[in-house]
């Protein structure tokens, strides 16, 4: 990963709280509720350079499941227009001309103590970074099988991307990489195989396309939701189930996919090398699909990106 992918830029403006101003000099009290108790939820949005303007991938629909995440969380968010108008001024006053990632985030901003969501005013703050590859997408990624269990929907919901619950990935994602790997699986209470520490996952097996189903404990990913229309387009035969462990060794091909990581394929599953131990067909027919309609080369799927 690159410095470039982990870390904002200072001089960037940034929004908080309805206010414009340096993203140094957006702060918060350190009693602020969502930095005691992780009571917040984000998304994560990637714009593209084009060469002469940012255009910005799925923009509304990120702002539809955030506003739809933060009613589940007992938050309310701006309305949907109110935050697809903050991301593309974002963009517009930042200038950038390269790749970008965008991060809005709402959050309880109450400054009492007590883990508790009624009764808490909220807030809403958004900045932009490079953001180069999140994972090396050349290169084949060696994951593990975590020891740590993916949260179930009973205790700290996975689809809502809740700031607490991302202590769940941090601590399989350096475990990972402790021991050497790029990135964890995780498998839910079932056993289940569920997702990455960041991503959606997807194997093939005999020509079919597989990922986990919803009920999974799994993010309901908007990239995975891409794939699964790419591979409607291509006539490639997918399907959405329960995944066990073993199906991942036994893999003709593996990968990742988020909007952090793109599409991302796997060489190998705890040390296990995944079918030849290379890109597969179907991998890189659907990455070179991913990239062209990101990129603005298929206008077919030109309604996905907002120019800013």
């Amino acid at each position: 990963m690159t410095k470039s992918a982990t870390q904002p830029v200072n001089n960037t403006f940034a929004y908080l709280d309805g206010g414009w101003r340096p993203l140094t000099e957006c702060t918060v009290p350190v009693n602020t509720h969502a930095l005691q108790y992780g009571t917040g939820c984000f998304e994560g949005i990637r714009g593209y350079w084009s060469g002469d303007r940012i255009n910005i991938l799925f923009l509304r629909e990120h702002f539809q499941r955030l506003a739809g995440n933060a009613a589940l969380l007992m938050m309310k968010s701006p309305t949907v227009d109110e935050m697809c108008t903050i991301a593309t001024r974002l963009v517009r006053q930042n200038e950038p001309k390269h790749n970008i990632y965008i991060r809005p985030m709402v959050y309880k901003k109450g400054l009492t103590l007590g883990p508790v969501l009624i009764d808490v005013p909220d807030g809403f703050l958004c900045y932009m970074q490079p953001l180069g590859d999140y994972l090396d997408t050349s290169k084949g990624l060696s994951v593990c099988v975590s020891s740590w269990q993916r949260l179930s929907d009973n205790s700290i919901p996975t689809r809502t991307k809740a700031t607490g619950g991302y202590l769940n990935s941090a601590l399989a994602k350096s475990e990972a990489v402790m021991n050497g790997y790029d990135e964890a699986v995780f498998l839910n209470d079932r056993g289940q195989v569920c997702e990455g520490s960041a991503e959606n996952i997807f194997l093939v097996r005999g020509g079919e396309l597989i990922t986990p189903d919803r009920t999974a404990d799994i993010l309901e990913g908007i990239t995975r939701r891409a794939i699964l229309q790419f591979a409607k387009d291509l006539g490639i035969p997918a399907v959405e189930r329960p995944v066990a462990r073993t199906e991942l060794y036994l893999a003709d091909e593996l990968f990742l996919v988020g909007t952090g990581c793109q599409v991302s394929w796997v060489r190998s599953v705890d040390k296990r090398v995944v079918g030849a131990g290379t890109r597969g067909p179907l991998t890189e027919r659907l990455q070179r699909a991913y990239e062209d309609a990101v990129y603005g080369r298929n206008p077919a799927y030109a309604s996905w990106l907002t120019p800013a």
